[in-house]
């Protein structure tokens, strides 16, 4: 169980001394693990969690890994229990929500970053393909966000007809369109080219553009606009 007492308590000044350390210099200085651990500190009170944090490193392979498994998938280590499942997944989101609004705030266009690390964050660690769509409105300010399809490990159905419908109900005057590859591979594929071709086509008679096109895994992204694909 979470936070039962345990005799030694040597662990209440390492977390002392853990919790100064990132006062001092953030996370820099940290390695995943320590990160992991001092955010469990806060859910579990009364227990040496380094053990635990390093089990969680080493079942998902990166503090990125853990926050992307989701609560089902941390709970079955060993001794995390919902407490810290919520935890990381509420640390997850937060993240995600502090991106989006960064986004939301901000031209895209000359300030593209904001928009590849919010695709990253919402898209990158999930073990299936997801299809995402960010409709702007005429100076490229964020109307909406919000995932179009979902679908097996390698592919996501997604209708051009659909996306234009969808940027027509919000009165878009562009989209971005963003999907994941959950093998880590941002290449795009015939079928991505082939998608993007069939987007432009649709949308240039309606005046809706096509900004970009993001394709984003755990090790990057790649983007149409910037390889001069559209």
């Amino acid at each position: 169980m979470e936070g039962l007492s345990k005799p030694k308590h040597d662990y209440i000044g390492h977390r002392k001394r853990l919790r100064e350390r990132f006062r001092r210099g953030g996370i820099e200085g940290l390695h995943d693990y320590e990160v992991l651990e001092l955010l469990l500190t806060y859910a579990v009170p009364r227990r040496d969690v380094k053990p635990i944090a390093k089990r969680l490193i080493e079942s998902f392979g990166s503090l990125a890994g853990v926050l992307d498994a989701g609560p089902e998938r941390v709970e079955q280590v060993g001794q995390v229990g919902p407490s810290s499942s919520t935890l990381l997944r509420l640390v997850k989101e937060t993240c995600e929500a502090y991106l989006a609004e960064r986004m939301e705030r901000t031209d895209v266009l000359s300030s593209p970053r904001v928009v590849q690390e919010f695709a990253r964050l919402r898209l990158a660690g999930l073990p299936h393909e997801a299809f995402m769509v960010i409709y702007l409105n005429a100076k490229n300010r964020v109307l909406s966000h919000h995932i179009l399809q979902e679908g097996t490990v390698t592919q996501a159905a997604v209708y051009p007809r659909r996306i234009v419908e969808e940027a027509l109900a919000r009165h878009a005057a562009g989209v971005i369109v963003v999907h994941n590859h959950p093998s880590g591979e941002v290449d795009p594929s015939a079928e991505d080219r082939l998608l993007t071709r069939s987007l432009q086509e649709a949308t240039r008679a309606l005046d809706i553009r096509i900004l970009d096109h993001l394709i984003v895994g755990r090790e990057g992204y790649f983007s149409f606009a910037e390889s001069g694909l559209l």
